[in-house]
């Protein structure tokens, strides 16, 4: 194996009730010493059932505006869907660990799909108390079924009935978004890739950690995306950064977390704005998350709409392909 996996540190902390030095964030980002307890403001809910889709664009569009972040409830993806997708990707991560391991993003690989513990550049060397597994759900021509387990024997078949709902779910949310920015219902789909936008699945594993306090899941980052589609489970962890504070986002029951990631704030130019967020963990239980990224193809060219730019707000972004974007990002390099 070419790293040990967060999932195996885990179990062996927990005997000796430490972490190693390499998750112990500064404190500046200590999760114990940043959050903020008390009156917490919440992320807005917005009823995705809401006949007047004039009220339901205007809920959308302000919250994407001022948090870049909602949750949407009564979203029409059936409970049982669900629960099948959530159970299918808990079995992969309680397989064997030289199983999981089949699935590994190769070390040469130019592709984010695979099994794996790390992302992006690590600052200072400090690690992230999560394992992940990435890989394309749409469109066929992007998927690469080496990434799709065939353990637990159920797994391809709920990944592909929960992609048929999430994409229900993508495209209405695409046309909101753009009638909130005074475009058209399909303008925003076309300015991110039309039929050949991405749906990246991820599923985000964060085993039960002795040092809560001082780790976390993932750092504070906005999402590369143009929106993220997130389900959770039922163990709190997703934080909000707000008015200079680290906020708890509420746990709803079959809610999807919506995440206004960095291509819409660029195509808006700066309307729509990417949110920082976070993830913690916690001492007894395992948090996993279903975050889908809808993504422009990787050559395609993203900058500020010409709509909704003119001599009063001139374009803030220059327009980038894809694939430079993320590599930037993802590298740490300014942009």
């Amino acid at each position: 194996m070419e790293v040990e996996r967060v999932q195996t540190i885990a179990f062996s902390s927990i005997l000796v009730d430490t972490i190693p030095p390499e998750f112990i964030r500064s404190e500046k980002e200590q999760p114990a010493l940043t959050t903020c307890r008390g009156c917490i403001p919440q992320v807005p809910t917005i009823d995705f059932s809401d006949p007047d889709e004039g009220n339901l664009t205007r809920l959308i569009a302000e919250a994407s505006s001022e948090w870049g972040m909602f949750q949407i409830v009564n979203h029409g993806i059936p409970t049982e869907v669900i629960t099948n997708l959530q159970k299918a990707g808990k079995e992969f991560f309680e397989l064997p660990q030289e199983e999981k391991e089949l699935y590994a993003k190769p070390p040469d690989s130019k592709s984010i799909e695979g099994y794996g513990s790390k992302l992006q550049k690590e600052v200072e060397g400090k690690k992230a108390w999560v394992d992940h597994l990435f890989h394309n759900i749409w469109p066929p021509s992007a998927i690469n079924y080496q990434y799709w387990p065939k353990n637990p024997p159920s797994y391809r078949a709920v990944n592909e009935e929960y992609c048929k709902w999430v994409q229900g779910v993508g495209h209405r949310l695409l046309s909101l978004l753009s009638l909130g920015l005074g475009l058209e219902k399909n303008e925003l789909k076309e300015n991110v890739g039309g039929d050949e936008l991405k749906y990246l699945l991820k599923i985000n594993y964060y085993p039960p950690c002795p040092r809560p306090d001082l780790a976390l899941g993932v750092v504070a980052h906005t999402d590369m995306s143009c929106i993220t589609i997130l389900l959770p489970n039922e163990v709190q962890g997703l934080q909000v950064f707000r008015d200079d504070h680290w906020f708890d986002v509420k746990y709803i029951p079959d809610a999807l977390v919506i995440h206004i990631g960095d291509q819409l704030e660029i195509l808006s130019n700066g309307k729509y704005k990417s949110v920082l967020h976070r993830t913690t963990v916690t001492k007894q239980m395992t948090r996993m998350s279903w975050p889908v990224f809808l993504e422009p193809p990787s050559e395609f060219a993203i900058g500020p709409l010409p709509k909704v730019i003119n001599e009063k707000n001139p374009p803030k972004y220059q327009k980038k392909k894809y694939c430079d974007y993320v590599y930037c990002k993802l590298n740490k390099i300014a942009q």
